[in-house]
């Protein structure tokens, strides 16, 4: 299976914040979240969220939202690894 789109966590260094979020670039998306340092009200940039803590690959970007949205009602301790 070809995977095109990625549903990941990022957290802190503390481990006190959780983003999910989905891309079908993963490295080049982890990329823009450290380097967004223009953006001083973008979520990633203002918890420090630069930590990948879980992906999962999806063949069809439905699939990954779909995925996102499950994860996204977890509570954060679920969400953590």
């Amino acid at each position: 299976m070809d995977h095109n789109y990625f549903v990941y966590i990022l957290t802190n260094k503390n481990k006190t914040v959780v983003y999910t979020g989905v891309a079908n670039d993963l490295e080049a998306r982890l990329k823009q979240h450290i380097d967004n340092k223009e953006n001083k009200f973008a979520f990633t940039y203002k918890y420090n969220c630069h930590y990948l803590v879980y992906y999962e690959g999806f063949q069809y970007i439905e699939h990954a939202i779909e995925r996102e949205k499950e994860i996204k009602g977890w509570t954060k301790q679920k969400r953590m690894p």
